[in-house]
């Protein structure tokens, strides 16, 4: 621990270089999964704007519980089963996994495909329930 200490004191710009360069790769990763939303935010992209949910976990995940008319598609088909959401291109699309992470790389694939109005849920099913929101078994 003491090497450490030294270490950073003895090249302190070196150190800040290093943090700054970590702490922009770590922005920009999380600005190419797009925009995150609460619950809150999402039940009133639901009920105003009629996004539609779609649901990434695994099959045996979503039968235990799912929002309600949440769109199906796990992450292991979507690049075959994408063109089932392309009736869905110009209204809002809320990517759900099951605590928020995976929806990110989806949410960057559905953006690269041409979906404009994509954003996750954040915390995911995991918060969804949390909050004691509506589920469908």
């Amino acid at each position: 621990m003491e090497q450490l200490l030294d270490f950073i004191t003895n090249n302190i710009m070196l150190v800040a270089a290093w943090a700054l360069t970590l702490a922009m790769l770590l922005w920009t990763e999380q600005n190419k999964a797009g925009k995150s939303v609460g619950t809150h935010e999402a039940t009133r992209l639901i009920n105003k704007d009629n996004a539609v949910i779609l649901d990434i976990r695994p099959k045996k995940e979503f039968v235990t519980g799912h929002i309600t008319d949440a769109v199906h598609i796990p992450v292991t088909e979507l690049d075959t089963r994408m063109t089932e959401l392309e009736k869905h291109k110009q209204k809002p699309i809320i990517v759900v996994c099951n605590i928020g992470q995976t929806a990110g790389a989806v949410s960057k694939k559905l953006k690269t495909a041409g979906f404009e109005n994509v954003v996750r849920l954040s915390g995911g099913m995991t918060e969804w329930k949390s909050q004691s929101l509506p589920v469908i078994k």
